[in-house]
């Protein structure tokens, strides 16, 4: 990866009494793709909002190309795309009108204009259907039109808001294969979502926000392997469970346990150390061991030790 192109220094803001954005500071390489996962209410629409424009910083600075967007936001306002949570289409008008009229806002023109609509539906693979009007899509095939909006006037930097939100497994993977094309040609992309393996597949690094600050960050590999932690599946066969369960929740590397039936899911701080440990408990007890698994930890596990479990509306 290149330098950073995004800088962001102790970046704040607050609706009234309530801190949405708390004192974050973070950089994104050129080319890199930044996943900014979070619960509801987490600040991660607000930090969006701030870093591509819409709304001003309550305190804090953003630099692109160490340009402060505050001082120079008619510069770099053509250098950054953004896709809206909600989607920005005018539902009677067909995909193709769509294009051509927010190309026209971009400043677009003539045959260049209609040359960037066709690319544009290429890459988001709805060119068989430009010409159908917007509200007889899909759920997946509007988020798709609305992607190709943000992408008119070939943007240095995409924001990516909760983009596969409600669509359907096709949309979803064709948006995935769009940004990674993207990618591959040099786009940096900021993309928020409540899905772990979107994530996982996409994001070059993650900072998983809580409460409006930035509690981790790093690619998901290393976020998992910091935590120390994973998961142990057991299976027993008889009558013992009950007693395998008990003994097994009071060891000391032991966070967690969940059971299914015969069925064991452990949590655990150190997996290596803890089997060890399991299985003189299951041998200690005489219990008969039918399978035996180690889960390494995911970035939804960590997500979940990091922001809890509780629901948030």
């Amino acid at each position: 990866m290149e330098k950073e192109i995004l800088v962001v220094h102790n970046l704040s803001k607050s609706f009234g009494a309530h801190a949405a954005v708390q004192d974050i500071s973070f950089s994104i390489a050129r080319g890199e793709i930044l996943g900014l996962l979070g619960p509801n209410g987490a600040g991660k629409s607000t930090t969006i909002s701030m870093l591509s424009g819409l709304i001003q910083p309550g305190s804090g600075q953003i630099l692109m190309d160490g340009l402060d967007i505050q001082r120079h936001m008619n510069t770099i306002k053509t250098r950054i795309g953004l896709v809206p949570q909600d989607l920005a289409l005018y539902p009677t008008l067909s995909a193709w009108d769509n294009l051509i009229f927010w190309g026209q806002i971009y400043g677009l023109r003539g045959k260049a204009l209609k040359q960037r609509a066709a690319e544009v539906l290429e890459i988001v693979q709805l060119t068989d259907r430009a010409h159908d009007p917007v509200d007889e899509y899909s759920g997946g095939m509007k988020r798709r039109v609305n992607l190709a909006v943000g992408l008119l006037h070939r943007p240095e930097i995409l924001f990516l808001d909760e983009p596969t939100v409600g669509v359907d497994p096709q949309s979803r993977n064709a948006i995935f294969e769009s940004v990674e094309a993207l990618n591959r040609a040099g786009l940096t992309v900021i993309y928020t979502t409540h899905y772990m393996e979107e994530a996982e597949r996409l994001c070059h690094r993650v900072a998983i926000m809580d409460h409006g600050q930035i509690i981790a960050l790093d690619t998901p590999t290393n976020l998992a392997r910091s935590q120390g932690q994973g998961m142990i599946r057991i299976s027993i066969l008889d009558g013992l469970i009950d007693a395998v369960e008990e003994q097994v929740g009071r060891l000391p590397l032991v966070k967690q346990v969940n059971r299914r039936d015969h069925t064991l899911d452990i949590q655990v701080q150190d997996a290596q150390k803890a089997l060890i440990e399991v299985l003189q408990v299951t041998q200690g007890l005489t219990a008969q061991v039918v399978s035996l698994e180690i889960l390494n930890a995911s970035l939804e596990t960590v997500f979940l030790n990091l922001t809890g479990k509780s629901l948030r509306e």
